[in-house]
């Protein structure tokens, strides 16, 4: 089907206003647009690990979810969805169930990329017709801003905090979606919020409806912890991906495919400077820590080209 932006950005929403999520931020944003990829009369079930997503969308009686919600705890939004998924399957075989129902997991990059991984590598791995997104803002921002392994290299956190010994988190971030893609599932994909949000947009279709286990990577900013103006967004995200901290790329069926190479590749201290987690890099002498982030951005931008198409 061909991609009609008005169209989508025209469904009805599948996430109501009024949750508490803070003004600015990249997780309901990144929920709202990937629910547009269901289409008109299908309905979802919803997994949700502990996240600010979770606590701030449902509070009992109350839910902002139009979608049938499942809140699970940190470790097991994977495990989960992937069991609601095959009691689907066995109802539908008996009759039970005549709908046609889509199975989504949402969680952050804490509850994805450290304390869901085991349940997440699971149900990539038995392959189930589910799609677990990760809005990835790169730290455990819920619980105080700690660092995850989600978290860049010399980012400031709660538990890396910058000081006369320290600057920042002193490792470099996973890099999931390639560990997901070594899973050889049907479809692994990487974006965020850019342009006209096509890119979001027509890779959450194509999760939802390649059959099998699929997942998207979502780089979801939060100001909180990122420290940046609220209205700048989708200006960090774009950013993001013309410096080449965040390729746009998608493996299907194990063919690596890149969907957007900047014009011109823009150098990593344009996306990190409107970050406040990021400011005593732009200290006299502290040329060398961006150097080394920069080395690492292209290191990996390097190997990226050499994997796609």
């Amino acid at each position: 089907m061909a991609y009609n932006l008005k169209q989508t950005l025209n469904k009805e929403e599948r996430l109501s206003p009024g949750h508490r999520m803070c003004a600015g931020c990249g997780a309901t944003i990144a929920v709202r647009n990937v629910l547009r990829g269901l289409h008109d009369g299908d309905e979802a079930v919803i997994t949700c690990a502990t996240s600010c997503l979770e606590v701030s969308s449902f509070m009992y009686p109350y839910t902002a979810w139009k979608d049938s919600f499942i809140h699970d705890a940190f470790e097991n939004a994977g495990a989960t969805c992937s069991g609601v998924e095959a009691a689907y399957r066995a109802l539908r075989k008996k009759g039970k169930v005549k709908n046609t129902h889509k199975f989504i997991a949402f969680g952050g990059d804490g509850g994805t990329y450290d304390i869901g991984f085991q349940s997440l590598s699971g149900a990539m791995e038995r392959n189930h017709d589910m799609v677990y997104v990760c809005y990835d803002n790169e730290a455990y921002m819920n619980t105080g801003i700690q660092r995850s392994s989600a978290t860049p290299l010399y980012a400031d956190t709660t538990t890396t905090p910058v000081g006369t010994d320290s600057e920042g988190k002193n490792q470099n971030r996973k890099d999931l979606a390639q560990v997901i893609a070594a899973h050889n599932i049907p479809y692994v994909a990487q974006t965020t919020f850019v342009k006209n949000f096509k890119d979001i947009h027509v890779k959450s279709e194509k999760a939802i409806y390649t059959p099998g286990a699929a997942f998207l990577n979502v780089l979801a900013p939060c100001p909180r912890g990122w420290r940046y103006e609220m209205s700048d967004i989708l200006e960090i995200c774009q950013l993001a991906v013309d410096t080449c901290f965040w390729p746009l790329f998608e493996v299907i069926d194990g063919e690596w495919i890149l969907n957007y190479e900047p014009k011109k590749k823009l150098p990593i201290e344009d996306f990190l400077r409107p970050q406040g987690r990021f400011k005593h890099l732009f200290k006299p002498g502290k040329e060398h820590l961006i150097a080394d982030i920069q080395a690492e951005v292209d290191r990996r931008w390097d190997e990226l080209l050499k994997r796609a198409k």
